[in-house]
């Protein structure tokens, strides 16, 4: 009997040396196995990496593929989310061997935790606030902060709106400064901050390798202890890729805090839940799904006291 040709012998061995690397890990082995699978060698999977966008040297992709390095920061998360799919893999496949690596739980989403963990770690924040003379609360308390998220056609985070009545502690406050924490891949210099009640935009800050943002929101009035102010102003985003989820950060307790999503006709998730962490480096807790309205396509959460730590939603995608 005639033989089949050889080629085809090593591409399913190849195959089925992709599914198991897939289901087991580790990620180096992984990666190994999909760029072997599809036969491209690492120019050609740079090259299509720089068609979306994505700057990740041959070098860098050979470390990966050996184990010497794993990506972390978020452009090479980002790399890796294009990479699955260059290399035709499931969503969230290589991401989810990172996080393995990291003793994360399957369930949760590793890329925005550990992005998260990295913008916390790196003193960005900190760093920027202090360009902006900014103490840690700015002498306001938080009365209420209620927040609408919308998640874009091509399932980005494409804009967020929030809707703040704060109350002055000291004298003379006549400002807030408003933090946004972009996807990973995102791109600060395109974002837009919107006054859009009540304040005006003063001095703005962005990092641009952790897609942090700062904004000073201007009252037009000083406060004197103990008076509130009503404000409301956006951060249109849209810069990263898919999105999985949204969070916010509270490094004081305050008051009630409601954050809504809403979800573009044709980009619907699988199902949403809503998470909680002590600190960005802590694991998650607080675990639960969350109804999604038809109608609506959104989802939402209320905190009627928040404590210090981090709050969110997050969504499957099919």
């Amino acid at each position: 009997m005639p033989h089949a040709p050889q080629h085809a012998d090593i591409a399913a061995v190849s195959t089925a040396e992709l599914d198991t690397a897939l289901r087991g890990g580790p990620f180096h082995v992984a990666l190994r196995a999909a760029i072997a699978a599809r036969g491209l060698p690492l120019q050609r999977v740079q090259h299509h990496l720089s068609r979306r966008g994505v700057k990740v040297g041959v070098t860098s992709l050979s470390y990966w593929q050996q184990g010497a390095r794993r990506p972390q920061r978020p452009e090479s998360l980002r790399a890796v989310r294009a990479l699955e799919e260059i290399l035709q893999l499931p969503e969230e496949s290589l991401i989810r061997l990172l996080a393995e690596a990291d003793g994360q739980a399957a369930h949760q989403r590793p890329a925005a935790r550990s992005y998260r963990a990295l913008v916390e770690a790196s003193g960005v924040l900190e760093h920027l606030l202090s360009e902006l003379d900014s103490p840690r609360d700015g002498g306001l308390h938080t009365l209420a902060h209620h927040e609408r998220v919308r998640i874009g056609e091509r399932r980005e985070l494409a804009e967020c709106e929030s809707h703040h009545i704060v109350r002055a502690h000291t004298d003379g406050v006549d400002r807030f400064v408003a933090v946004h924490h972009g996807d990973p891949g995102s791109l600060p210099e395109r974002m837009r901050v919107h006054a859009l009640e009540n304040c005006r935009t003063g001095r703005v800050r962005r990092h641009q390798e952790t897609g942090v943002l700062v904004a000073e929101l201007l009252f037009g009035t000083r406060l004197r202890a103990g008076e509130t102010h009503l404000f409301r102003y956006g951060v249109e985003d849209g810069t990263a890729d898919v999105s999985h989820e949204y969070a916010r950060g509270f490094p004081l307790a305050g008051g009630q805090y409601a954050l809504q999503v809403r979800f573009a006709e044709n980009a619907v998730p699988l199902h949403c839940y809503r998470f909680s962490q002590h600190s960005a480096a802590a694991p998650r807790g607080g675990r639960q799904r969350l109804a999604l309205s038809g109608q609506h396509r959104s989802v939402h959460l209320v905190e009627q006291r928040v404590r210090t730590g981090i709050v969110g939603i997050g969504w499957a995608w099919e």
